[in-house]
């Protein structure tokens, strides 16, 4: 037994026994009886398709659940050896230490050292204090140089750590990363697990990350894997057992991208090969031929990992080039940089390419490197100081947004920008009801999209009872339903698990197929660019 700050036996940071939750709005229960033990300074993995029930048990770690979301519970919950149910928000709030996946909804200063302040400001700790543990804990996340800065001014990656930063300078017991990976590019992500992974090293703290990206938050260990589906714990286990399992493909996680390569390659996935990280892979251990003892002498058969990976990379056919036709889009030595910037920094500096009829292409880059204007650029939301836009052959110059929207459908990164309707049938619909469509041909539309976008069951609830994930489904269901010649996509897969990552990107694909609409996608995402698309820019 151990005893943690003012003397409580904290042995487990976080007990949940026979756990049941439902919202006063659902008829049934979200969590079902929850059984789960995290040990002080353990670290540990939270995943599960959307709508499983993590964003739900998350709210009740950090006391959302039941004050702010109501609803009745039932069993027992403690944190830090204390009934969690008996207590407010507040004291929650000085045990649990939330960094959500939208940090522009956690910021609350005007500067980033203003942020990290907020805490010690509301004990009112004094000023020389005050500096020095911002200084402190500013520096423990590697972001002392930014103090000053405004949160516009932050990278994506940069904000992260400034929301983390105002957790840790609280002095909380528990920290939970609620899907810390969502909006960063593969370099920010990794020096996110990173970070999390020296907090871990560094300090006592008990950390609980919630992700889909399971690949990347295994650059770094955790200690155990929970997974979760249908409002129940279904494994809780190291994640070298999870991952040796088919658990996860069943539920419809998309499971580390080398483990795919070796189930193709015929490789058994084992404890054995300690597959928790790429750089860990046991490849060169023997492998029993179909149940028999293997012949030393035998050759003609492969006898590791890497002998069975290098026969089928070999055995693949040569990719072939996509054949596309005229170009569509044509971006001709584009140059912008905000008006409002009086230093003129350039965002978008001398831009060419084409998007042919019928391609599928994926716009990567580092957060901040521009990808974003470029999109609001095409679809005429900013006016570039130089160069032109081409579409079809004509000049998009004098275009206005609408006419620019009848050609080319741009969905936005963040679902909540876009969303204007309170019932998600008629979010789904706006789009052809401003155009005047006939009634019944925008039920048959909307009802298909949302069959495809996996939301159909949910077409009469409100939009402010679906999660990150679901609204981000929504928005490009709305734009799916007007079938637009080219569709631009600011990462449509964030925050998505894999089914619906895949039921999303098949759908796209079959547009891209079967109609020749044309795709661009933005994204971070390394799976997508090499399954879906033919051409990176």
């Amino acid at each position: 037994m151990t005893l943690g700050k003012n003397g409580r036996n904290d042995e487990y940071s976080l007990l949940f026994e026979d756990f049941t939750f439902q919202y006063r709005t659902q008829q049934e229960p979200t969590l079902r009886g929850i059984n789960l033990r995290v040990r002080a300074g353990e670290k540990i993995l939270i995943v599960g398709p959307s709508g499983s029930g993590k964003s739900t048990l998350a709210n009740c770690i950090n006391g959302l659940v039941p004050h702010a979301f109501k609803g009745q519970c039932r069993g027992r919950f403690e944190l830090c050896g204390e009934d969690a149910l008996t207590k407010d928000i507040f004291d929650i709030s000085k045990l649990v230490g939330t960094v959500l996946q939208d940090a522009d909804s956690q910021f609350v200063g005007l500067s980033a050292g203003e942020d990290i302040a907020f805490a010690l400001e509301n004990d009112e700790v004094e000023q020389a204090e005050m500096t020095r543990r911002v200084n402190e804990i500013a520096a423990m996340v590697e972001i002392g140089h930014q103090l000053k800065n405004a949160p516009q001014d932050l990278s994506g990656g940069q904000k992260q750590r400034v929301s983390v930063a105002g957790v840790l300078v609280d002095d909380v017991d528990i920290l939970l990363f609620d899907e810390p990976l969502a909006n960063l590019d593969p370099q920010a992500g990794t020096l996110a697990i990173d970070l999390i992974d020296r907090l871990h090293r560094q300090t006592d703290k008990t950390i609980i990350v919630i992700e889909h990206r399971l690949e990347d938050v295994l650059f770094r260990g955790v200690d155990r894997i929970v997974v979760i589906n249908e409002g129940r714990i279904i494994a809780d286990a190291p994640p070298e057992q999870i991952l040796a399992g088919s658990l996860l493909r069943e539920i419809g996680i998309r499971e580390p991208l080398y483990l795919t390569a070796l189930r193709y390659a015929g490789v058994e996935i084992t404890s054995a090969l300690q597959p928790q990280h790429v750089d860990q892979l046991r490849l060169d251990a023997p492998l029993p031929q179909d149940g028999q003892a293997m012949n030393p002498c035998e050759t003609t058969v492969p006898r590791t990992a890497q002998a069975k990976l290098q026969a089928w990379d070999i055995s693949l056919p040569p990719a072939r080039p996509q054949t596309v036709g005229q170009p569509l889009l044509q971006v001709e030595h584009l140059q912008f940089y905000y008006p409002q910037d009086l230093a003129r920094r350039t965002v978008v500096n001398d831009i060419s390419f084409q998007i042919f009829q019928g391609e599928a292409v994926s716009l990567v880059g580092r957060n901040g490197a521009g990808k974003s204007t470029l999109a609001k650029l095409i679809c005429g939301f900013e006016t570039p100081q130089q160069g032109r836009l081409v579409f079809d052959g004509q000049d998009m110059g004098s275009d206005s947004i609408r006419e620019r929207a009848e050609r080319i459908g741009y969905i936005m990164q963040n679902p909540n920008q876009m969303i204007s309707l309170p019932m998600i049938f008629d979010e789904a619909a706006l789009g052809l009801r401003v155009r005047g469509v006939a009634d019944g041909e925008i039920r048959d539309k909307v009802e298909e999209t949302l069959r495809i976008c996996g939301l159909y069951p949910y077409r009469n609830w409100p939009v402010s009872a679906l999660s990150f994930g679901q609204k981000k489904r929504l928005t490009i269901a709305s734009i799916l339903v007007l079938r637009p010649k080219i569709l631009i996509l600011d990462e449509p897969t964030a925050g998505q698990d894999f089914y619906h990552y895949t039921r999303i990107m098949e759908f796209l694909l079959r547009l891209n197929r079967e109609m020749g609409l044309s795709l661009l996608m933005i994204t971070h995402d390394m799976h997508l660019m090499l399954e879906y698309t033919t051409r990176a820019i």
